[in-house]
């Protein structure tokens, strides 16, 4: 009596193990949430939009202030003057609805879409989801880059759209202007859309810059861009996500959107105009405390046995779990590897499996955190050195 579309995918991993961690009382490097506060200054104008009387629907796709922020930012940081918040911008239910509205306005079932893997868990299910045929293209350990040759040979007289997320879930992988030239003159010339997952725009290591595919030529009328401020306010429950898009895109976003979830909490939404004011000093400070995070977990990983390429942004690093014996065989691969990590250690990570296709490639990888406290950090170390028993040389 259930629809077919939903046996071919799963709950979400990411939740269950957080659920799992929270059963044992593990250290949750798991889902990426932190456990850290909100800027307050951007609460206190959540409370005094409330207060305010914002607490009824606003404009279905975004409240005018909020747009008005996100079309500024847009223009000053991801490099695209030409975006309008009346015919470009249109606020979600976090950038997760984002993508499932955008391949419901751009896909018709049967077209298909490129995804490069490991990717991160939701964009299987949306691509199901929208009736879309996903196809695999490979990121390359050890520093996660494509082979141009394999994506080439992806397109066909089907694609309708390739996604691409930089900086990337779970590796950490931020492309670069030569990548992103790679797959821009590929869409061009195949007259495909991108849609670009860039929610970690604002967390990246090293001196490489943040770069929007749509500011490259010929993009600007075929590329989708998706953010929010989740991970850069460290809000992960306001749900404030957008998409930026060609005017006849937006128009067609728009509508899905509106019969997704009408729209995203008005108030927050006038919080999050707010967040966006910030000064520059703020992502100054979040780039270098995430550095710190950074280095503080990746020391633990190194000297405890796990094997790993270090991230280049977001908060995320895959590792490889085969130095402590996991074969990578059912009942010996990651899912079994991870309960155990939580049951007997007090840790918890995501099974690698949960971002490939199939999930065998990942079999001997876990995925694990940093937008924790320094003393949640010291605190998870501390359990992950005991693993060190466990590895084979």
């Amino acid at each position: 009596m259930l629809a077919q579309r939903v046996s071919y995918f799963t709950e979400s991993v990411i939740r269950e193990t957080t659920r799992l961690a929270s059963r044992h009382n593990a250290v949750n490097l798991g889902q990426g949430m932190p456990d850290f506060e909100t800027p307050q200054e951007v609460k206190d104008a959540a409370c005094r939009a409330i207060q305010d009387g914002f607490n009824q629907y606003a404009v279905t796709w975004g409240a005018p202030v909020l747009r008005q922020a996100i079309a500024e930012k847009a223009r000053r940081f991801n490099r695209l003057p030409w975006v309008d918040a009346d015919k470009h911008v249109t606020v979600c239910c976090g950038s997760t609805e984002c993508m499932m509205a955008t391949l419901l306005a751009i896909i018709n079932p049967g077209d298909e879409v490129i995804v490069f893997q490991p990717y991160y868990e939701n964009y299987g299910p949306d691509g199901l989801l929208s009736g879309a045929t996903l196809k695999w293209v490979h990121l390359r350990e050890p520093d996660w880059s494509f082979d141009p040759q394999e994506l080439a040979n992806a397109f066909t007289a089907r694609t309708r759209a390739v996604i691409i997320n930089t900086p990337g879930n779970p590796t950490g992988k931020v492309f670069t202007r030569d990548e992103l030239r790679f797959i821009a003159d590929l869409c061009i010339k195949n007259n495909v859309l991108a849609v670009t997952d860039e929610i970690y725009e604002h967390i990246l290591y090293g001196v490489a810059p943040h770069i929007s595919i749509a500011s490259l030529e010929g993009m600007e009328d075929r590329t989708i861009t998706i953010s929010g401020l989740s991970k850069t306010f460290s809000m992960t429950g306001w749900r404030l996500g957008y998409a930026v898009a060609p005017e006849a895109i937006t128009n067609a976003i728009r509508k899905v959107h509106d019969f997704l979830t009408v729209g995203a909490p008005h108030p927050l939404q006038v919080a999050g105009a707010a967040a966006l004011s910030m000064p520059d000093a703020y992502y100054a400070k979040i780039r270098s405390e995430y550095t710190h995070r950074r280095t503080i977990l990746l020391k633990y990983l190194h000297d405890a046995g796990f094997t790993f390429h270090e991230p280049e942004g977001a908060y995320y690093v895959m590792t490889d779990v085969s130095p402590f014996g996991v074969t990578g065989q059912p009942g010996d691969d990651d899912v079994a590897f991870v309960r155990r990590l939580v049951t007997e250690f007090g840790i918890a990570g995501i099974p690698g499996s949960s971002f490939y296709a199939p999930k065998s490639l990942g079999a001997q990888k876990v995925r694990f955190m940093w937008a924790k406290k320094e003393e949640t950090l010291h605190a998870a170390g501390e359990r992950l050195l005991k693993l060190r028993e466990l590895r084979r040389v």
